[in-house]
């Protein structure tokens, strides 16, 4: 029977991984077994620059963290198991493993997850890997937002361009209704 003290060891590391995995927006649990020294190296210093805490876990002590956060996970928590948990972006996680696994021979299998508080299955993971960045979502988003606008300029620029060489401006299909209403309009005053 393990003394008091370490009961109290255990009982903290299950507090302080309950803490981790409800302030963060994702975690990924992974197999692990089958990586190698220099793969796992070149893995953790990815997870680094992308802010995601990446250690091997005890099942046991995951399985109480789990528990008390709601999470239904004993049928993965056996076997080697690590955790991925990131608290700024939820895809990070599931992007890094996915892409570092196809790269290294699939030494990495996701076992399960959870984003914002909730349990995903691997597939959800699976689609949440492939998605694209937050950096590229923002970027695709602001062209989105940028690109009529840009297009006014163009158009803009080029009747510009039109008037200062001489040449006439087209016009547009609405042009003409316009001018015979305002030659409607125009008329009565004309006739006094």
């Amino acid at each position: 029977m393990p003394s008091a003290k370490i009961l109290e060891q255990k009982k903290q590391a299950v507090v302080e991984l309950t803490e981790k995995m409800k302030k963060a927006a994702s975690g990924v649990f992974v197999d692990y077994k089958g990586i190698t020294v220099e793969a796992d190296t070149k893995l953790r210093a990815e997870f680094r620059k992308a802010g995601v805490e990446y250690a091997v876990v005890k099942n046991t002590l995951t399985r109480f963290a789990t528990k008390e956060l709601g999470y239904e996970l004993d049928e993965v928590l056996n076997g080697t198991t690590a955790l991925a948990l990131c608290e700024e972006d939820p895809i990070a996680p599931a992007k890094i493993i996915h892409e570092f696994s196809s790269k290294n021979g699939d030494c990495l299998k996701v076992k399960a997850g959870f984003v914002d508080g909730k349990v995903v299955s691997v597939e959800e993971i699976d689609r949440l890997a492939k998605l694209p960045s937050r950096e590229t979502l923002v970027a695709q988003v602001l062209y989105g937002f940028n690109s009529p606008i840009v297009g006014l300029a163009v158009v803009l620029n080029a009747i510009k361009e039109k008037l200062e060489a001489g040449e006439p401006v087209a016009a547009s299909a609405e042009a003409p209704e316009a001018a015979a209403v305002n030659a409607e309009a125009e008329a009565p005053a004309e006739a006094e």
